[in-house]
């Protein structure tokens, strides 16, 4: 089984924020692939089903940003996985806005997200789909306040044509047993 962590933070407030680009995404994803509706569990909302042959548990914390790592942790040891069979997907201010790339283990770049998992799971050997949001417009404005700014009109339109790129993304690192690169 797959964990599926799409980031982000909970609540009609953080919606549209660049943050909760992994909510957004993941949240077509499910829509695609046609998954179970949400249910809660491990602080989460989760979906569940089949994707590229093997079974996924989508997971959308609930723990706001700073504390995923708990519901990760949660759902790893209640299917008994390690974080081999983890994909996060989170929001990238390294990637210009609408890019998309994959990646394995690495740092948490200062992703208070990122830094949870690693902190909860031990280990930040896990798969990540970084979902660009660009950096700040202006040199002065902080980056807490930038990825807690919500997405133009015209960005959440771009945001739409994104999702079947991140579903082969996701089927890629699911049917490869999850690539390292």
């Amino acid at each position: 089984m797959k964990i599926i962590a799409c980031l982000g933070n909970p609540g009609k407030k953080y919606r549209k924020n660049r943050h909760n680009i992994g909510f957004l995404l993941g949240e077509s994803i499910v829509r695609l692939a046609g998954l179970s509706p949400g249910k809660r569990d491990f602080s989460a909302t989760t979906s569940s089903g089949i994707i590229a042959g093997d079974p996924v548990l989508f997971l959308f914390p609930e723990t706001f940003m700073n504390n995923s790592g708990l519901s990760v942790r949660a759902a790893l040891d209640y299917f008994r996985q390690t974080a081999a069979n983890l994909i996060v997907i989170h929001d990238e201010i390294e990637l210009p806005f609408g890019e998309v790339r994959t990646k394995f283990g690495g740092g948490h770049k200062g992703h208070n997200g990122l830094r949870s998992i690693i902190q909860h799971t031990d280990t930040a050997d896990f798969h990540r789909i970084r979902l660009g949001v660009g950096r700040p417009p202006h040199p002065d404005m902080a980056v807490a306040d930038y990825v807690l700014s919500d997405f133009t009109p015209d960005e959440l339109e771009a945001l739409a044509r994104l999702v079947p790129i991140v579903f082969d993304s996701l089927s890629t690192l699911i049917e490869a047993g999850g690539p390292k690169g």
